[in-house]
């Protein structure tokens, strides 16, 4: 599909500014102008990202009591039950509770909710679970912020709940000891976006002092990439000192799992977490019971750890095999009934699509149609969805004003997952596709490319491939850079290499250099030697059994005309 492109004004006098007070290239500058951060400061703390940036954890609100209440725990001796979400972060979340916990000598048990037949988060199920389990007292983490009843349940069996929860609190909060939450009323706290792990990170800080918590950075940055969360701030910290920590974490289900996906000893980037480990963590959850990974991560036996890893990756696999399958029926069915002359919004339904994928075949479909989707799978005439959107339509509003057709739903403006009875499917296709015509205008359905700079094809060299990398690690909030140059000279037939990988050389005349597309095939059609084009690419460095070199990593591809 074509890309619109969206170029970011340059702002010399800022960059200069910022250059000179920096010391630093005037492209880093143009790239932190572009990613809104201009007070010297912050520019400083973000291209440092040291852990000396951390802030002090008791500026949460109820970290004081959180702290006091698991001493209390320790006193007396109690028993602890962690209640854990199924996702990444929820699970590296309940691994690091569990062995800060452990270090300070308090028992602890777990429960992680199955995702076919829990649900999400706390349930009613949990005040009798804790009870028959005898324990003082529950963290849930990664879940429970709107849990209101359930605590209410679980307080009346005369059991204490602490909530550490990043999610948006509702106006009314639940009768927990202590909530840790950023985004609660009244928190002082000065950063409000760090993912579940990043707030056990805090605790332990809180609990045992900072060079303790700087010990949990590998499961940290793993949680927070997972999540994707902002890359900004501590969760940047996490992140950029996480990330050099996980080939030599003592945690033997992560060393197992970095074996068996034979990344182990490689330089760590987000890319490992986003493609490699993260799908394996998340594949027990979809397919069966997320117990496996939490196992993994909380083994202290090597075999057992390698079983358990084996056991993620064919979770993985199987996992792969059904979501390929539903995403090749979910496009099937849009190409033979959607009309995108009517419906600017995909609604899907089918019986015993696996419910674990929904949310992967959404956001498929969304990135190939460039418009949200909702997948819905089919069970005893009920319903169960997830959905995505793209920037212009804000999904958790949406469904609100579908609420009478809807049994229950939740989420945000990308995402969100709802319930609904067979009968509603199409009213509800209706009424949601009529709201969107009303929102969602159509220069809305065509993707944005977000530029960085548009830079003459000379100006590409090592060194402005390592000054880039000042800006590492990239992710949701800093995206890697964008580059642009106009009216280079195709140099090379253009070849189709393993998986639709398109290559070929272009030059300005004075320079030249290779550009790869990653599943990009379909343009070499329009590509000639001697023509000119204007190409869209982040800069990158090829060090592929040779002596390393520039390459451009291609984003979109236009002829000149």
């Amino acid at each position: 599909m074509q890309k619109r492109w969206k170029i970011s004004d340059p702002n010399p006098k800022l960059q200069a500014h910022l250059s000179d007070a920096l010391d630093v290239h005037p492209i880093i500058s143009q790239l932190l102008i572009n990613r809104e951060i201009t007070d010297i400061q912050e520019a400083k703390d973000f291209l440092s990202a040291d852990l000396s940036g951390l802030h002090d954890p008791f500026l949460f609100k109820n970290m004081d009591r959180a702290v006091a209440r698991i001493k209390l725990a320790k006193e007396k001796a109690e028993k602890v039950l962690v209640i854990g979400d199924y996702d990444v972060d929820g699970i590296t979340a309940s691994v690091l509770l569990n062995n800060v916990l452990t270090q300070m000598g308090i028992g602890v048990m777990h429960h992680i909710p199955h995702r076919m037949q829990d649900g999400y988060g706390m349930n009613e199920g949990m005040a009798p679970f804790a009870k028959e389990k005898k324990a003082d007292l529950v963290i849930a983490v990664d879940c429970g912020i709107t849990s209101k009843k359930e605590v209410n349940l679980i307080n009346a069996q005369g059991i204490d709940v602490i909530i550490l929860d990043h999610h948006e609190p509702d106006e009314e909060l639940p009768d927990a000891v202590a909530i840790i939450n950023p985004k609660q009323k009244g928190c002082p706290y000065p950063f409000k976006h760090l993912a579940a792990v990043g707030l056990v990170a805090k605790l332990t800080q809180a609990l045992l002092g900072r060079k303790e918590s700087e010990k949990v950075l590998d499961l940290a940055a793993i949680g927070t990439v997972a999540d994707v969360v902002p890359l900004r701030g501590e969760n940047r910290i996490f992140v950029k000192s996480g990330l050099p920590k996980i080939n030599t974490t003592s945690n033997k289900g992560l060393l197992a799992l970095l074996d068996i996906t034979k990344i182990r000893g490689k330089k760590m980037s987000p890319f490992h977490i986003g493609f490699i480990l993260g799908p394996r963590i998340n594949a027990a959850g979809r397919m069966d019971s997320a117990q496996a990974s939490l196992d993994l991560f909380l083994s202290d036996d090597h075999q057992k750890a390698r079983d358990l890893a084996r056991t993620l990756d064919r979770h993985n696999l199987d996992r792969q095999k059904i979501q390929s399958q539903m995403v090749d029926e979910a496009f099937d069915i849009v190409e033979r009934e959607v009309h995108f002359k009517d419906q600017r919004i995909i609604v899907l339904a089918k019986e015993g699509w696996h419910k674990g994928v929904l949310g992967i075949v959404a956001s498929k479909l969304a990135d190939k149609y460039y418009r949200p989707a909702i997948v819905i799978s089919i069970e005893n005439g009920v319903g169960t969805a997830s959905a995505r959107s793209i920037d212009g339509f804000h999904l958790h509003e949406a469904l609100t004003a579908c609420a009478k057709y809807l049994e229950n739903y939740g989420g945000h403006a990308g995402a969100a997952g709802l319930t609904i009875k067979q009968e509603n499917i199409d009213p509800f296709r209706v009424m949601i596709n009529e709201i969107a015509q009303e929102t969602l205008e159509v220069k809305k359905l065509v993707p944005t490319l977000d530029i960085d700079c548009e830079i003459p094809l000379a100006s590409i060299t090592m060194e402005l491939a390592q000054i880039i990398d000042a800006m590492e690690p990239f992710g949701e909030g800093n995206p890697t850079p964008v580059f642009c140059s106009r009216g280079v000279k195709v140099k090379s037939s253009p070849m189709v290499l393993g998986k639709n990988t398109l290559k070929f050389w272009v030059t300005d005349g004075t320079s030249s250099v290779s550009a790869v597309g990653f599943g990009m095939a379909e343009y070499k059609a329009m590509i000639k030697i001697g023509q000119k084009i204007d190409l869209a690419y982040e800069i990158a460095i090829d060090d592929w059994n040779k002596q390393p070199t520039t390459q451009l990593m291609l984003r979109d591809i236009r002829g000149t005309g």
